[in-house]
């Protein structure tokens, strides 16, 4: 799509300042004198043209050299080699959508989509799936997802798998994601080690994985600070909801690359282009081998990947 459908649009921005307050239609409408029909179609509008004109640029599927630099960029940052992205899901709480039963109620007693995420090591969203069931576990909404099918299927085409960094003994291991206990464990992705009384190699395994696993919390939480609207209760059709998020997703995108007095933070130490058709894909890797690629990274963080401060943590 051209630019010129967004440069249309550029009188009426200041009506989608929306995304930003939060405001219900009703509001915006009294504040520029329009009708609430006006505002209620214009504001999709406006999201939808936002998405079309800055997904390319700014949230397409990475290539393998991509995902290849995103994973370096994690062992640099966060300690986590062969990590090309950390995933989770965060509700965005909806006005109960009429004839939908149960759908959308969630565990936490609201009304619910579910914005699945891969975000990078520099706090930007890379694949997003928005439309999620509220009352679907993040797990199951990772496996009926685009993304999830194409993890599966091995078609994301991530790098070869490589020897980690003084741990040519231990043998090459794939590229991995990481993610919290509500995903399943597989051979490219980590989730932590479950239960309390743990040994200790564990709880360096966790406590690394955590540690990589915190920059998507973190872009959730940029993502609901800068964009409002998450603060309150969207009261539009869930459809119309999927189009609000997605054009957020790519704002805060948008805003991290260009934003010149964009600083990173430190820590103590205490629809983008839809993935490709899978067709049918193959069966679940082995929990065996996901089971010894954990144990591999874990071995490897007591040892030659240890860093100084995990045992004071």
């Amino acid at each position: 799509m051209s630019n010129t459908r967004i440069k249309k649009r550029y009188k009426w921005l200041n009506i989608s300042g929306y995304f930003a307050t939060g405001d219900s239609f009703r509001t915006i409408a009294n504040s520029f004198r329009v009708g609430v029909s006006t505002v209620s179609t214009i504001i999709p509008d406006v999201a939808t043209a936002i998405w079309d004109c800055l997904v390319e640029e700014f949230m397409a599927v990475p290539s393998t050299e991509e995902w290849r630099s995103i994973a370096e960029k994690f062992e640099e940052r966060w300690n986590f080699p062969l990590c090309c992205g950390a995933l989770d899901g965060k509700h965005v709480v909806l006005k109960a959508p009429e004839n939908t039963g149960s759908q959308f109620f969630n565990y936490k007693g609201t009304f619910s989509l579910v914005l699945l995420a891969v975000v990078d090591a520099e706090r930007c969203f890379r694949v997003i799936d928005v439309g999620g069931y509220g009352r679907t576990s993040d797990g199951g909404i990772l496996a009926n997802s685009a993304f999830g099918q194409a993890l599966k299927s091995g078609s994301l085409q991530l790098p070869a798998g490589l020897p980690l960094s003084g741990g040519d003994h231990l043998g090459p291991l794939p590229h991995v994601f990481v993610a919290d206990e509500a995903f399943p464990l597989r051979k490219n992705l980590m989730r932590p080690f479950p239960g309390r009384n743990l040994p200790r190699e564990r709880r360096i395994f966790n406590y690394r994985l955590s540690r990589a696993r915190l920059v998507v919390e973190n872009a959730f939480g940029i993502l609901s600070s800068q964009w409002r609207m998450y603060r309150r209760v969207i009261e539009v059709q869930p459809e119309v909801a999927v189009k609000f998020v997605k054009a957020t997703c790519i704002l805060h995108n948008f805003l991290r690359r260009t934003t010149q007095a964009n600083t990173q933070r430190t820590f103590s130490v205490a629809d983008v282009e839809p993935l490709p058709g899978l067709g049918r894909i193959a069966a679940n890797n082995s929990a065996r081998e996901a089971i010894r690629v954990r144990e591999v990274f874990t071995s490897y963080f007591n040892a030659e990947g240890t860093v100084p401060w995990q045992d004071d943590v």
